[in-house]
């Protein structure tokens, strides 16, 4: 394991034609050259063309860095995120650290350059509000410290294996396709949900926010010696679900279903009746609240646009999903007849859909292509029932997100009720123990 605070790499923006900022620090640039202000990046016959102030050009190549001569604070401009989901919006955004410009085939990718606890101060601030409570910053410090390090960890593990983000296997009746990490070659997380979503200082990083990292710094979820690969999602929806059913077929005892309550008993929801009788409820659950003072203090703006996360329901005529579902896939299935849930997981999120159509019939899964095929976006889960009505299908839902280990929305109510960020942790994350690394 890790014995010092690592500097790690984030994909800012990929593919952009020109990238546009402001330096408003002092950074070097190629032969010591120190420039200030404005700066615009063009992407021109596969190499970037940099130019400053006035339009002058101060350098080209496959390749421009700008190191900081201090702290280093610069301003990148049109930063798209929320990417593909349905807050997606863009906006000009400021970070702290180095600036690195690379060509790649299709355009210029933007690269940050930062400490580990100063990208998870971001980190927080950008997940959670300011005035969310001291214990939930410090449970999701913890949770997402570990996520990014033990992320590092794996990279490195694997580096020569070349082992790919995406996952598919593919049949004349069957396709199944999962995401772990995106294929990040060369960066280690991307700024947006996809990873962890950072902002960098465009925000103003909160006192609360700075305190929870510092009282956490180096602190780790730790399972067998080994950095707990410590994932997290908006609402389990009340059970959360374990990670061999959403990504590789891969057991940790640290991820596996728990309650999102008091409770420490459950039923696996792997029965079709016992899912529907779940889904179509609304059990006791610590994500299971309405109160907007307590989502006001830990979602930000713009995810206060979903209110109804723990339960949804989502209804399509024959006519759209049938448009919808080949848009998504690029299968035409001619006009969609059923959905079947054939497979789910402990939380009864589905992991194996039959996709019944005029043309074609196959079944999709895991449990993300499954969202990504039923929506303009991404579903909130796959944690559904399908029920046809005359002239739609009716989706009728639990939670937010994968579901896997931390639940946000859930964990901000146990801290409310005055559990600590260790207990907090802890019940996401079984067996596992807190160890200060650095």
């Amino acid at each position: 394991m890790i014995s010092f605070e690592p500097v790690i790499k984030v994909g800012i923006v990929e593919k952009y034609q020109e990238v546009s900022g402001e330096l408003l620090e002092k950074f070097k640039i190629a032969d010591d050259v120190i420039v200030t202000g404005g700066f615009k990046a063009v992407f021109r016959a596969g190499e970037i063309i940099l130019y400053g102030g006035k339009e002058i050009e101060l350098l080209r190549g496959q390749e421009i860095v700008f190191t900081p001569v201090t702290e280093g604070v610069f301003t990148v401009q049109d930063v798209v995120f929320g990417i593909n989901f349905h807050w997606e919006r863009r906006e000009h955004q400021t970070f702290q650290g180095a600036l690195r410009l690379v060509a790649r085939e299709h355009g210029i990718t933007a690269i940050n350059e930062v400490s580990v606890e100063k990208y998870l101060a971001s980190v927080i601030s950008s997940e959670m509000s300011a005035s969310a409570p001291m214990d939930l910053l410090k449970a999701h410090a913890i949770t997402s410290r570990s996520w990014l390090v033990a992320m590092l960890e794996m990279k490195k593990k694997f580096s020569n294996l070349g082992i790919p983000s995406q996952r598919t296997i593919q049949t004349d009746d069957e396709l199944v396709r999962y995401y772990d990490r995106e294929d990040h070659d060369i960066f280690d997380v991307c700024a947006d949900d996809h990873c962890q979503r950072y902002q960098g200082i465009t925000k103003d990083i909160s006192n609360a926010a700075a305190e929870a990292i510092r009282e956490t710094r180096g602190t780790f979820l730790v399972y067998n010696n080994e950095i707990c690969d410590a994932r997290f999602s908006k609402s389990c929806g009340g059970i959360s679900e374990p990670f061999h059913t959403t990504w590789a077929e891969t057991e940790y005892d640290y991820l596996m279903p728990v309650p999102c309550s008091a409770e420490h008993d459950y039923q696996p929801l792997t029965a079709e009746k016992d899912s529907e009788n779940w889904i179509l409820s609304s059990p006791e659950a610590f994500c299971n609240t309405t109160d907007g003072n307590i989502l006001r203090q830990i979602l930000p703006s713009f995810d206060q646009e979903t209110t109804d996360f723990f339960r949804w329901t989502l209804k399509y005529s024959p006519e759209e999903l049938s448009a919808l579902i080949v848009k998504k896939s690029g299968f035409d299935f001619g006009t969609i007849l059923d959905l079947v849930p054939l497979k789910r997981g402990p939380s009864g999120r589905i992991t194996r859909l039959r996709i019944v159509g005029s043309k074609k019939t196959l079944v999709v899964g895991k449990e993300l292509e499954i969202r990504r095929w039923l929506s303009p976006s991404h579903l909130y889960s796959s944690a559904f029932v399908v029920e046809k009505e005359a002239e739609s299908f009716v989706l009728r839902g639990a939670g937010w997100g994968h579901g896997v280990g931390f639940c946000q929305i859930g964990a901000a109510v146990m801290a409310v009720k005055g559990f600590s960020a260790e207990k907090i942790v802890k019940h996401y994350f079984k067996n596992s123990e807190l160890k200060k690394l650095y």
